[in-house]
């Protein structure tokens, strides 16, 4: 029978309701039992690894460095075909691109959650980790980097972002849809991804802040980040890549004086950013000042690759060349 790790880091999916309060909290030992969902011991041999059991808001990059240390730590075991990892929804997307980009094997590597604690009418955590068990163990999973699976739906972790507070159907890829499905026979995959990143990096920049600009935006933000001790910078700008002029002012110190990396992002969903618009503060001005553009990354993803990147160098016209298949 093939065997798959489970990696429970807590979430939701392993939260229950506080009797006294109504509220969802963390259950002690609760991580077990997500890994004896009923129905896993028919499909495959499970491996439980308990990693964590905080909420998702309570990772951090050392969390997240030393989750993919143990997931390749756990691949290089012959025995596993592929791992499995539950987590709370708020911050899925971060760890799944984190691990997409520094887990080292081809063999599947799924990340999971649930909106509805254990106790919840209509808890959804069982039947995503069945699911994502499934796809651990499909041959076509294979290379494809690391997956996100909720809803019977599979997701490229580059693409996919939460979109709804509170509803199962959360996950979703704005402009690019699942890679595939979870069906009642079998996984099907309707494409793959064209392009993906790996990187062996031996450790990472933590200090990575990530900004959105605003109306009004004066630059007073981004001024003091290197007093409090960042290193990097990403900044979620509106539409193609476009800040407000003091905010260009505030940038141009921290590239220019600082050789301080600043990277580029877009408040929009969908669509790239580009250098086109030329006035103060447009993204073809922020270009010629040294400003990194992602092309196609979210802003808290942009931020994971940053800090990954700056692991490997702090050379600005190397990390530009990192991203230019963002």
């Amino acid at each position: 029978m093939p065997e798959i790790a489970i990696i429970t880091t807590g979430g939701t999916i392993a939260m229950v309701r506080d009797p006294s309060t109504g509220a969802s909290v963390p259950a002690s030992g609760m991580n077990v039992h997500v890994a004896e969902v009923d129905g896993l011991s028919a499909i495959a041999k499970i491996r439980h690894y308990d990693f964590s059991n905080v909420p998702s808001p309570y990772m951090t990059p050392s969390m997240l460095w030393n989750l993919s240390r143990l997931v390749n730590d756990i691949l290089k075991d012959e025995n596993i075909d592929g791992v499995v990892i539950t987590h709370g929804t708020d911050t899925l997307e971060e760890t799944a691109y984190f691990l997409d980009l520094t887990v080292q094997s081809d063999k599947p590597v799924v990340c999971t959650a649930a909106m509805r604690n254990i106790n919840e009418l209509g808890t959804d955590g069982p039947r995503n980790v069945v699911s994502s068990v499934k796809v651990a163990l499909s041959p076509a999973s294979r290379g494809l980097g690391t997956l996100v699976c909720l809803n019977d739906e599979i997701h490229a972790a580059k693409e996919v972002t939460k979109t709804y507070t509170s509803n199962v159907a959360t996950f979703d890829s704005p402009g690019y849809g699942p890679l595939g499905i979870v069906d009642e026979d079998k996984v099907v995959y309707f494409r793959r991804l064209y392009y993906r990143e790996n990187y062996r990096v031996r450790f990472i920049e933590e200090n990575v802040a990530l900004i959105k600009t605003f109306v009004g935006d004066n630059g007073r933000i981004i001024e003091k980040l290197p007093e409090l001790g960042y290193k990097g910078l990403v900044i979620e700008a509106f539409g193609r890549g476009n800040v407000p002029p003091k905010a260009e002012d505030a940038l141009k110190v921290l590239i220019k004086d600082l050789s301080f990396p600043v990277v580029i992002t877009s408040r929009c969903f969908k669509g790239r950013v580009l250098g086109i618009y030329g006035y103060k503060g447009g993204g073809r001005s922020l270009q010629d000042l040294g400003v990194i553009f992602a092309p196609g990354l979210s802003s808290q993803k942009a931020r994971i690759k940053l800090m990954v990147v700056m692991g490997l160098t702090n050379d600005l016209t190397k990390i530009a060349e990192y991203f230019q298949h963002s």
